[in-house]
């Protein structure tokens, strides 16, 4: 009988067990004691090392700073008269953050403010463009009724509120807007070119409300005029809306400096009001000191326009128009001189050593290969004669003699073909071509200047363009007879006056000097070009000039009559003029673009109306008039002109004869 298996029973070993146990309690004791050290030293680094930081964190999260656009420098013209300013302006503003539907507030708010809704589209770009929780104006010059609209309706326009600002405002509308220029809305392409520059560029930049200078003064002095910014600090809630304003914590915005010109509101005035519907530029000058009194080009546009925004319909209809509104034709656009070049070529004679008492006989036309007509038969000439008749004749053959050479040479002394520092840029150059000119722009190949080239050159035709600010500036040279006048615009910004230019000698003999103005003294008198529209009606104190018209193609055998003819074909008119003969102060140069009629005609009496204002705004000079006996009884700015800017009949002339068609399309000229 087999024995039954007894079970067995086996035990650990009591100190083993209890061994693994401890391991473990001091493993997971001795990690919970690290894990509470390190917290421990963390909470101890965060409340007690770092304790300031986060505590400016906390008042950051709590309170904003929010950008102020600073109010932009005012421009003034010599006496004290806003150009540009700063305008209270209500307006509507969103933030899109606090907006929980963009569409949809939109929506309501074109029910109160319909117009609105036009300009929708860019709205949304706008808002959407802007930082966080930046205010973006939807509509700003709202109405005092639309402001109250909008007041009312507040509570149901959550993101959507109103307030008053400060908008650019030109109060002579056009008057100035080339010379002052104006602003517009931050692009990108601004931002970049900025970057180009090395410059900072600010954040108060990327604020909807902030304006850049565009074109002239606003452009060229913008740093000046922009001031710095301010900023509100306000205190925000979770979602970062506001809920208070910290007065103390706020900065106020600096205001940019103020910008001085040496213009004079009204002579500028005087000048667009009398250009009426006609397309052109006047420069007025004193040629004492440079300053330049008026700088106007015509037609102008409205630059309160550009403040807010220029409708597309609008800027393209101004865009189109064939006399071009936008471009400052009194610095930018260049035009051939015509008769007025005619002294420019008699002082050139005369440095050659020409005797301006020579006699030259005027039978109608000039012979070289073929027929260059003048626009009478003059007769015998002298100088002085041919100055104050115009006569071609006597200035073609004074440049074929010469040729192209010391023509240029004389011009460029006198400031043609020159850019001036006057604080803004955007002047063309123009041209007075020579030889070394026509080498280095050939014709077809050819590199050669050919004598029959000189007849037009000699009568400013061809080639040569200017633009009006150097024609002024060859004028006050003329006047002054001494020093070469140098013109100057910006008279002081932010109370400091700016250096003048130094002026050099004139590098002309004064007696010869004194030919030309006898000539241009002479354009003014019975007989003269210009003496039906030039006088001034203020006694003894008279006006010297020169007239011009300068073709702008070739007629051939047609009439260089203007009636009739499309604008753009009908001839420019010009005048330069200083004033009083005796003793001049004052210079200025008329360009009447496409006028169809000779300068004596259309750019005379323009020129007329401007100086007599300039002349009686003279406290000395207005005290002589009427010393003399002459009484101006009404305001020198509202001289009664409308019949005597009415186009004037023509004195009758020759007819030019037929010329054949070259390369030259400037052959001849009307009576200047």
């Amino acid at each position: 009988m087999s024995k039954k298996s007894e079970p067995s029973i086996f035990f650990s070993d009591a100190n083993e067990r209890q061994g693994s146990f401890l391991r473990r309690t001091l493993l997971f004791g001795g990690g919970t004691a690290l894990g509470v050290t390190v917290l421990s030293a963390r909470l101890g680094q965060i409340q007690v090392v770092q304790a300031a930081e986060y505590s400016t964190l906390a008042t950051e999260n709590q309170f904003n700073y929010r950008l102020v656009p600073p109010p932009r420098g005012r421009v003034l013209d010599r006496n004290g008269v806003v150009l540009a300013g700063n305008r209270p302006s209500f307006r509507v503003l969103v933030v899109r953050d606090e907006i929980d539907d963009l569409d949809q507030t939109l929506d309501y708010v074109g029910k109160i403010l319909p117009d609105t809704l036009e300009r929708r589209r860019a709205i949304i770009r706008d808002v959407n463009a802007a930082p966080r929780f930046s205010p973006v104006p939807v509509k700003s010059d709202l109405t005092w009724e639309e402001f109250s609209k909008v007041n009312l309706h507040a509570t149901e326009l959550p993101g959507v509120m109103a307030d008053m600002n400060e908008a650019r405002y030109y109060p002579h509308g056009g008057a100035f807007a080339h010379v002052v220029g104006y602003v517009a809305k931050v692009s990108a392409e601004d931002v970049d070119a900025m970057k180009d520059r090395g410059e900072d560029v600010p954040q108060v930049v990327f604020n909807p409300s902030y304006r850049i200078g565009r074109m002239g003064v606003e452009k060229a002095l913008d740093a000046q005029l922009r001031g710095e910014a301010g900023g509100n600090r306000v205190e925000v809630d979770a979602r970062g809306r506001v809920v208070a304003e910290d007065q103390a914590g706020s900065r106020p915005a600096v205001p940019g400096k103020d910008v001085v010109l040496t213009l004079d509101a009204d002579i500028q005035k005087r000048a667009l009001e009398v250009f009426g519907e006609e397309s052109g530029a006047c420069v007025v000058m004193d040629v004492r000191n440079g300053d330049i009194l008026c700088m106007s080009s015509a037609p102008a546009f409205d630059p309160n326009l550009f403040v807010s925004g220029v409708p597309s319909s609008i800027y393209r209809a101004w865009a189109d128009y064939e006399r071009r509104p936008l471009l400052d034709k009194a610095t930018t656009g260049t035009y051939a001189p015509g008769s007025t070049f005619k002294p420019v070529v008699g002082m050139a004679a005369m440095l050659r050593g020409a005797n301006p008492d020579r006699v030259i006989n005027c039978s109608g036309g000039y012979y070289l290969g073929r027929r260059f007509a003048c626009h009478a038969t003059h007769g015998a000439q002298t100088m002085r004669d041919a100055i104050k008749n115009s006569c071609n004749v006597y200035f073609m053959t004074l440049a074929v003699e010469m040729g192209p050479d010391p023509i240029a040479e004389t011009a460029r002394k006198f400031g043609f073909e020159q850019e001036f520092d006057i604080g803004i840029g955007g002047q063309s150059e123009g041209l007075v071509p020579d030889r070394a000119w026509r080498r280095r722009n050939p014709v077809g190949g050819d590199p050669n200047w050919y004598p029959g080239e000189n007849p037009s050159l000699g009568i400013g035709q061809g080639a040569v363009s200017v633009n009006a600010l150097q024609l002024a500036v060859y004028t006050a040279r003329l006047a002054n007879g001494r020093q070469n006048v140098l013109p100057r615009l910006i008279h002081s910004v932010g109370g400091v006056e700016q250096p003048r230019q130094a002026f050099q000698p004139l590098p002309f003999p004064e007696d010869r000097i004194q030919v030309l103005r006898d000539g241009m003294n002479a354009v003014t008198e019975a007989g003269g070009t210009a003496f039906r529209n030039s006088q001034l009606g203020l006694g003894a104190v008279r006006m010297a000039g020169k007239t011009g018209t300068a073709q702008v193609r070739n007629y051939g055998a047609g009439s260089r009559k203007g009636a009739g003819q499309p604008w753009a074909m009908k001839d420019h008119n010009l005048f330069i003029a200083y004033a009083p003969i005796d003793k001049p102060r004052y210079a200025m140069a008329v360009i009447i673009q496409h006028g169809g009629l000779g300068g004596g005609t259309a750019a005379a009496p323009r020129a007329r109306e401007v100086m007599r204002v300039t002349l009686l705004k003279d406290a000395e000079l207005r005290e002589r008039i009427e010393r003399n006996g002459f009484v101006e009884t009404e305001d020198p700015g509202a001289h009664d002109v409308p019949e005597s800017l009415a186009p004037a009949a023509a004195p009758p002339t020759a007819a030019p004869a037929a010329t054949p068609t070259g390369p030259r399309p400037y052959l001849s000229e009307p009576r200047g």
